[in-house]
Order: C-alpha cells, then sequence, then structure tokens
C-alpha cells in the first residue's frame, strides 16, 4: 500500500472519529443549559387564569416580552414563601437593567386569609412590581392541579388557626410565555439568576 493510500485511509478515520463530537458541539451551544430542571415541551403549567389585587383577570400572555416567575404559597407562610420573595428581590437586583424583564407572580393558596388588601400589602414589603394572584378555591384548585401543585389545609394548636402545606418550587416561563424551568425551593438568587439570563438571551 502506497503513503498516498495510508494518508486517504487515515484522514478517514479521522473525520469518522471527530464528526460526531463537533456536531454534538454545535447541538449543545444552541439550547440553553439550566441550573434547574429543563421542563420545556411539558404539558402542564398553561396558563394563570386568575384576578390580581385589582380585580384584573390576568394571563401568561400580558407579560409577553418577559421572563416569568410563577410560586404558589400564601402570606402567613413562615419561611419557605418569605425566602423565595426575597431571593427574586435579589435576581432582579442582580439583572440590574434587565430586572424590569423578570416579572414574579406569586398565587395565594389561602383566599379565606389572603385578601386583595392583604396580598397587595404583603408583596409591597418586597417588590411593589411583584404581581399577586388569587381566586375562588375552586378556581385556584384547579390551577394549582395544573401546575401539579399539593397544598393541604393543616389545623392549628388553637381554633380556627392553621397553616398550609404547600409544594414550595417555582416555574420560569420564557418570553413567549412556554414553560422552560422548574426551580426548586432553596436554589438560592445566584442560580435563579443564571437561568433567568439563559432565557433573557
Amino acid at each position: 500500500m502506497d503513503k498516498r493510500a495510508v494518508l486517504r485511509i487515515l484522514g478517514a478515520v479521522t473525520l469518522a472519529g471527530t464528526a460526531p463530537f463537533v456536531l454534538t458541539a454545535c447541538k449543545d451551544e444552541s439550547k440553553p443549559k439550566f441550573q434547574g430542571v429543563d421542563v420545556t415541551g411539558a404539558d402542564y403549567a398553561k396558563d394563570i387564569p386568575l384576578k390580581d389585587v385589582n380585580g384584573q383577570q390576568r394571563s401568561l400572555k400580558d407579560f409577553s416580552g418577559k421572563v416569568v416567575a410563577v410560586f404558589f404559597g400564601y402570606t402567613q407562610c413562615p419561611d419557605v414563601c418569605p425566602t423565595t420573595l426575597q431571593e427574586f428581590v435579589e435576581v432582579k437586583q442582580a439583572l440590574g437593567a434587565d430586572g424590569s424583564k423578570l416579572q414574579p407572580v406569586f398565587i395565594s393558596l389561602d383566599p379565606e386569609r389572603d385578601t386583595p388588601q392583604v396580598l397587595k400589602a404583603y408583596l409591597a414589603n418586597f417588590d411593589e412590581s411583584f404581581v399577586g394572584l388569587t381566586g375562588t378555591p375552586e378556581e385556584l384548585a384547579a390551577v394549582a392541579k395544573d401546575f401539579k401543585i399539593f397544598f393541604k389545609k393543616v389545623p392549628g394548636k388553637t381554633e380556627g388557626t392553621y397553616t398550609l402545606d404547600h409544594s414550595a418550587g417555582t416555574y420560569l416561563f420564557d418570553t413567549q410565555g412556554r414553560l422552560r424551568v422548574y426551580e426548586r425551593y432553596g436554589a438560592g438568587p445566584q442560580l435563579l439568576a443564571q437561568d433567568v439570563k439563559a432565557l433573557l438571551g
């Protein structure tokens, strides 16, 4: 076998060995890598058809052009809810000029106590741009089911008091209103900011 034939064989082997890696690299670069759970294409968490603190019916379409962070809770929550809200205050700060392109949406699972007035005042303690949503028990149950959110009323130590056990994660929607990421509770503002930046692209 002459030298030219050997070189042709080596060249073919080299190309065959490297081509998949080249294609894989290109594919990886085109898809964002999230710190949270990538749920792109999931067939749930379709919309948020509830009323805000001003009585206006809302939808994900209202926030077109923004990354929307949706999470569920209640204003008397002792730890999970205020922690999550404070994290998004810090995420907005970390985004700098792009902070206005992030829209946190807090859905109350406690319509009995979280009146629009209570909800509005509660969110103002964190950031007045945060949107609070509520509805009838039936409406909230339907939305929670669509988002795969568990919640249950737990009687307190004294008569008439109660707390709520509830799922603690956050859903991120991209600027076109598509569900993209599920963030576990406690991810921290740094990782949340990275995913929001990835969605802003």
